[in-house]
């Protein structure tokens, strides 16, 4: 079948490799650092499946070099040269907000919310458009660090992919959401977007410490 797409889930309610898109979707939206990636034939993602999300992705670069780098650190070592971000919803009142930090002494740089009928993926997007746009009007090249795969992968697409209904009660936020797509549309950014590494390294230091 033309343009068919088979889905790897390496993290998500039930991983496995999917033939559509509506499945796969049920195991990762709003699933905390959901890792899946789509591919254009089932053997690839038969195969990429079994060797594991961190061999895939140390193995294919996301975008080109000389563009901004998506990746998974293997750093033993965060660059304290740098911001890291993050979000906190209320899962029962829908209530978020988000912030990021200096990741040297955890001063907080930007806090925005609380937002009412948030999620913690639209949380952590909105925090780091909101950090690259952030870096770019104060000249600053240095990398960003997020815990989220999934806000990751809506900044590399430019676009969010919440399941979540724009409602009067969150219209805000969806003017937000507008927002940061057309930052990402019309804006350059080189600054490196690294994924924390919360096993080696504990929680990410913007973290709200919820838990």
């Amino acid at each position: 079948m033309p343009g068919k797409k088979y889905y790897v889930v390496w993290n998500g309610r039930t991983p496995g490799v999917y033939d559509n898109w509506t499945d796969a979707k049920l195991q990762v939206m709003e699933f905390p650092n959901a890792k899946y990636k789509s591919f254009e034939s089932k053997a690839d993602a038969e195969k990429y499946f079994a060797e594991g999300f961190h061999a895939y992705y140390q193995s294919h670069p996301i975008i080109p070099a000389e563009k901004p780098s998506f990746i998974s650190s293997t750093d033993e070592k965060p660059v304290l040269d740098s911001i890291c971000v993050d979000a906190a919803c209320n899962m029962v009142t829908r209530v978020m907000e988000y912030r990021g930090v200096d990741t040297r002494t955890g001063e907080v740089i930007f806090h925005q919310g609380p937002f009412q009928g948030g999620t913690n993926n639209i949380g952590e997007f909105l925090a780091l458009v909101h950090g690259l746009a952030l870096l770019q009007k104060q000249g600053k090249k240095i990398p960003i660090y997020t815990d989220s795969i999934t806000a990751i992968s809506w900044v590399r697409h430019k676009k969010h992919k919440s399941i979540v209904l724009p409602t009067k009660e969150n219209e805000l936020l969806f003017n937000l959401l507008n927002r940061a797509e057309n930052w990402l549309k019309v804006n350059n950014f080189s600054n490196p977007i690294v994924k924390w590494n919360t096993k080696a390294w504990g929680e990410i230091p913007a973290d709200f410490g919820r838990k």
